[in-house]
């Protein structure tokens, strides 16, 4: 307190300065309750442009610069910063003692000019130092996210300290989650574009909390809680399997560069890791997937789980593709028509109308194709006891890429 009794203003520290106190006091209700400190000394600044002229040094706007940068860090939007400035400046303009008394044009129009100035270098550098900051902020926040996404996807990370830097996030390790990754069929000369859409729209379904958006090895990966997303009512009961996958293809398609994408989701899994376990999945998925050449835009690692079991234990794969597959190759046209003939033929339930219809071929060369596989392999399609032995040798000359590449050895 001063000898007078009046509080020092901010523009200053004069003891006949209340009403700049004041102003600053109704400046920050008008943005808000932006925090009065972040004015400084603009107040100040902004008087003696009227009073005497005085242009800011660049000391002065240094430190406008770094309020700009305080006001990022403490989360108040670079909106309600820039309404605190301008609001600060109009309630002033009003008040400034001498020119309410003045009646000579040319001392208002010269303070309005210096006023002005000093509201447009302010406000500008107050924006960069708040824009410089944000980058900062973003650059910092998206080091942070990827580094604990990968020690959640690499699952043999300390517990505890996950759990501390998870917490930011919004991300509760005690829930399901399942793991989706997109790749895109061209490498992305800017992921963020993708991110950005990324999570406008899981954020928008989702929520914002307990979702993560990262990019990792080329890939674009997403960690969502599994009960947040809409159940998949197609396979019946309450299961989501697959609905995480199809809202990410279905933005991310909108997206010209980058098409056409694939997205694989891993199973949801309870705990820290079960996220690494639904992420090993998803990319062993994707992996799969590639090795089939299959164009499917979504891939449900749970539909893939019986070429996990049959690349398992490769050589016993190779045995049996080749001991029941490759007597195939004798026929007129090599193996690969009637491969293609059982695939259609057990994907449809061994109906041999609409195997036909699904290969573009008569009913009668379905069956003339079966009557060869028996006769080559010695085994029927149609008797249950060969059935699973053919099936599973089917799914396995898929998964190895015979007959277009030969047998591993």
């Amino acid at each position: 307190m001063t000898e007078s009794g009046r509080r020092p203003g901010p523009a200053g520290g004069h003891g006949d300065d209340q009403w700049l106190t004041d102003v600053a006091r109704e400046a920050s209700a008008d943005a808000g309750g932006v925090p009065v400190e972040l004015l400084g000394d603009y107040l100040r600044l902004l008087r003696d442009a009227a009073v005497t002229g005085r242009r800011p040094r660049r000391s002065e706007l240094d430190a406008v610069e770094a309020l700009g940068r305080r006001a990022a860090e403490q989360g108040v939007s670079a909106g309600r910063a820039v309404r605190l400035y301008l609001s600060a400046a109009r309630r002033l303009w009003r008040q400034l003692p001498h020119l309410a008394r003045s009646t000579d044009s040319e001392t208002v129009r010269a303070a309005a000019d210096a006023v002005l100035h000093v509201v447009d270098s302010a406000v500008a550098t107050l924006a960069e130092g708040y824009t410089a900051a944000r980058r900062e902020l973003v650059r910092r926040e998206e080091s942070l996210r990827r580094e604990l996404v990968d020690d959640l996807l690499r699952g043999d990370s300390d517990l505890g300290g996950l759990v501390e830097r998870a917490e930011p996030f919004g991300l509760d390790l005690a829930r399901v989650h399942q793991v989706a990754l997109a790749a895109p069929g061209r490498r992305l000369p800017d992921t963020g574009a993708a991110i950005s859409t990324l999570e406008r729209v899981i954020f928008d379904r989702l929520g914002d909390r307990d979702v993560l958006v990262a990019t990792k090895e080329g890939l674009l990966v997403v960690v969502a809680p599994a009960d947040a997303v809409t159940p998949d009512r197609s396979r019946g009961g309450g299961e989501s399997r697959g609905d995480l996958g199809r809202l990410m293809h279905g933005e991310l398609d909108r997206l010209v560069r980058g098409r056409p994408w694939q997205v694989a989701v891993g199973r949801p899994h309870p705990g820290l890791y079960g996220i690494a376990r639904s992420y090993e999945e998803a990319r062993e998925a994707l992996a799969t997937a590639r090795r089939l050449h299959a164009e499917t835009s979504v891939i449900d690692a749970h539909d893939l789980l019986i070429y996990r079991v049959l690349l398992r234990d490769q050589p016993a794969m190779v045995d049996l593709v080749q001991a029941v597959l490759t007597p195939l190759g004798q026929a007129r046209g090599g193996a690969g028509p009637l491969l293609d003939t059982l695939t259609e033929y057990f994907a449809c339930g061994e109906v041999a109308t609409e195997a036909a219809r699904r290969l573009h071929v008569s009913v009668r060369t379905v069956t003339y194709r079966l009557d060869r596989i028996r006769a080559l392999s010695g085994y029927d399609p149609s008797d249950p006891r060969d059935r699973f032995t053919l099936h599973a040798a089917v799914l396995g000359a898929r998964a190895l890429d015979w007959p277009r590449r030969p047998l591993p050895t």
